[in-house]
């Protein structure tokens, strides 16, 4: 009797762990099966019919810097709006209900984050438009 309650005991404890491990591993699941943009018309948020590409930034944060970076090395001409520091930057970004630094925008895509492949892949289909 006493092997029947130790055997039901560590099945519960198997279980517990499980149902645990689930609560904290599946939030963050949701985050990797999140698609890389969001398809949109941005138009709106450009300040010119020439300017491409936008960066919503923070002056403090490494990500924006990076993202800055990438862009750079590779002359991409983009718009960038401090989102702490220029009045235009906060009411876009809050109209763009922007959650997180960097949010970019390439064309008809919104990044959040800063993602190089998913930039990468934003340039592609800018330029074959």
């Amino acid at each position: 009797m006493m092997h029947r309650s130790v055997n039901t005991v560590a099945k519960l404890g198997v279980m517990l762990a499980l149902v645990l491990g689930a609560g904290y591993v599946l939030p963050e699941t949701g985050q990797l099966m999140a698609p890389d943009y969001v398809a949109g018309d941005f138009k709106a948020f450009y300040p010119d019919a020439r300017t491409k590409v936008v960066i919503y930034g923070a002056g403090n944060c490494p990500y924006c810097a990076e993202a800055r970076a990438y862009l750079k090395q590779r002359n991409i001409a983009f718009v960038d709006f401090d989102v702490n520091d220029a009045a235009k930057g906060r009411q876009d970004y809050t109209a763009l209900h922007g959650q997180v630094v960097p949010l970019i925008l390439i064309g008809g895509r919104r990044l959040d984050g800063y993602n190089e492949k998913a930039i990468e892949d934003a340039l592609e289909e800018l330029s074959a438009s």
